[in-house]
């Protein structure tokens, strides 16, 4: 048995566990799927009866229960497809809920270095696409695994019955289809996996030029998405033509094969039936069985495709669920924070880049102080600052809230003591008022939540709009402008009340007039807690108690406004640089 054999009875057991707690559903159509069996091999025995009965002896008796027989036959059979269809539907539907909510629930938990490595494209194919292919192995296939195998099985039988001889010539040809079939399965692995992958590239694509359809608008980049498109779609039905042509090339063999054992059966049954060793009744009877059993056979030669993609999607979604979530240990909680930040020796780097992001950085932020952070772009800011809520974790060194490392408290109750506002807005479909209270903040006083908005200088605008706090923003807020939307953002954070606060690029949306608003409003916010700034616009962070120059992940240069234009330092040399830009 090969690796590839193990992992796929391994997988195909794992989804069976999302079926088991809906046994009694399942039960129901596993009876229901054995009494279609049952009838198949019930209407395939009645021709012996029927046949010998009718219109050889000629019997009254059978020829006046004979149609009651069909009907009564049918109907039972239409019961129990009905029954098998729905429950195992009902089933298959559950099973896809499950996953799904799992899928949901672990990629809220897993950390932000997954979602860097991680198109989002890729990860809504998972969330969309392979369940339902995961559903289609689980139940569509066990359907026709257990219905068709026992109808073979229910005909073959019923042949050995009447005549064992003829039996074992239509079986001659069992071990080549079985070969046949094997060959599928390997292909139909192999091509299903890359299936899966192309899948992922086509939703990435489309997915990044919806979003980015202003840019593409703008640039001219209809021709370049339409053939990156393009190619990643071919790709797809490439190798879904693969998989078919597989699949269609399969069906005629095994058919070719079991016609080739059928017409080697008739010929004999006809000579049996010369010599008075084969009645009439039983040879009909026979061949009925012997050509209704090559539709389940052809079911289950085709149910390989769905059941090789089902395992192949198996395996991409327990990727996902079985994926390391963020490191989340810690079991010292604390109410409210002083506000106390202490970087010791902090040393960062991103797994896949070479060298340091930052390096050696000790900063120490006492409760209510505010500390601004510049440098140029790529200069480890956003970074350090991130590592604050644990969006990572350092690679060496360790970074202490009111002396406690914050690796020893639990996620949850680390956040809780932080708000953030970068320069990526992000709001969600949702009123205004639900995305200013968002989260934990559900709940929130509706006077709470005004006066969050009035200290962002929110309610300007909010009020202007026909249903005010009740109005929809849209996707990522897009019927707001960009200021608007960044103050929407600092009310947010204004209204969680935490005793730090992040401001990344916090005011770079807005105009000159709304950022002189905006920066008396964080002014005053700023005064009762810790505040981590960082700001493009020197300008904006004049009054800090302490700035931080960062160069190449290092920390070049530390003070107060005052102090480091003394030094003429980097510092003096960015502010003379936007000073000039001004002027």
């Amino acid at each position: 048995m090969t690796a590839t054999t193990t992992d796929g009875k391994r997988l195909y057991r794992r989804l069976l566990g999302y079926v088991v707690p809906h046994w009694r559903a399942f039960v129901i159509s596993i009876v229901a799927l054995l009494v279609v069996s049952a009838t198949e091999v019930g209407f395939a025995a009645f021709i012996k009866p029927l046949m010998d009965g009718s219109f050889v002896e000629r019997d009254p008796e059978v020829i006046k229960w004979a149609p009651l027989v069909l009907i009564g036959l049918f109907l039972v059979r239409g019961i129990a497809t009905y029954l098998s269809k729905y429950w195992m539907s009902w089933v298959a539907r559950k099973v896809i809920n499950v996953l799904r909510g799992e899928m949901f629930s672990q990629l809220l938990r897993l950390p932000v270095s997954f979602f860097d490595a991680t198109p989002s494209g890729t990860l809504l194919s998972k969330l969309i696409y392979d369940v339902e292919q995961v559903a289609r192995a689980t139940t569509d296939s066990i359907t026709i695994l257990v219905r068709d195998s026992v109808t073979v099985v229910g005909l073959l039988g019923w042949m050995f019955f009447l005549n064992w001889r003829l039996a074992l010539v239509l079986m001659i040809g069992a071990p080549f289809i079985a070969q046949v079939i094997n060959v599928i399965n390997r292909r139909f692995r192999r091509y299903s996996s890359r299936i899966q992958d192309s899948v992922g590239d086509v939703t990435q694509i489309a997915e990044e030029a919806i979003e980015g359809q202003r840019v593409v608008k703008t640039f001219g980049g209809e021709g370049y998405e339409t053939g990156r498109f393009e190619a990643a779609n071919e790709k797809n039905r490439m190798l879904n033509m693969k998989l078919l042509k597989t699949n269609a090339a399969s069906v005629p063999v095994v058919e070719l094969v079991a016609a080739t054992a059928s017409a080697g059966v008739i010929y004999f049954a006809l000579q049996e039936v010369d010599k008075g060793a084969l009645s009439v009744g039983s040879f009909m009877s026979f061949i009925t069985a012997m050509m209704m059993i090559h539709s389940p056979m052809k079911r289950l030669t085709n149910v390989t495709a769905n059941l090789q993609r089902g395992i192949a999607a198996s395996a991409s979604i327990f990727s996902l669920i079985d994926s390391p979530a963020e490191p989340d240990h810690g079991t010292r909680a604390i109410a409210r924070a002083a506000g106390e930040v202490e970087y010791r020796g902090v040393s960062f780097s991103y797994p896949e880049s070479q060298g340091d992001v930052l390096q050696q950085i000790s900063l120490r932020v006492a409760p209510g102080q505010v500390v601004a952070l510049v440098g140029r772009s790529g200069s480890g800011k956003s970074t350090l600052v991130g590592l604050l809520p644990r969006f990572y974790d350092v690679s060496q060194g360790q970074i202490l809230l009111d002396g406690e490392d914050i690796r020893e408290l639990p996620l949850a109750n680390l956040r809780d003591q932080i708000s953030l506002v970068s320069q990526h807005i992000t709001l969600f479909n949702d009123t205004i008022a639900n995305n200013i209270a968002y989260g934990r903040l559900e709940g929130a006083d509706r006077e709470a939540i005004i006066a969050a908005a009035e200290a962002a200088h929110a309610m300007e605008f909010i009020r202007e709009l026909p249903v005010g706090l009740d109005t929809m923003v849209g996707e990522n807020g897009v019927l707001l402008s960009g200021g608007q939307r960044q103050r929407l953002a600092i009310a947010r954070a204004l209204l969680k009340d935490s005793p730090i606060l992040i401001l990344d690029e916090a005011t770079s949306a807005l105009d000159t007039e709304s950022e002189r608003h905006i920066q008396a409003a964080l002014e005053q916010v700023m005064r009762n807690r810790t505040t981590l700034v960082i700001a493009h616009r020197l300008s904006t962070i004049e009054h800090a108690d302490t700035i931080v120059v960062m160069e190449r992940g290092r920390m070049i240069e530390s003070g107060t406004h005052t102090e480091l234009l003394e030094k003429n330092g980097q510092y003096a040399a960015l502010y003379a640089m936007q000073f000039q830009e001004k002027s």
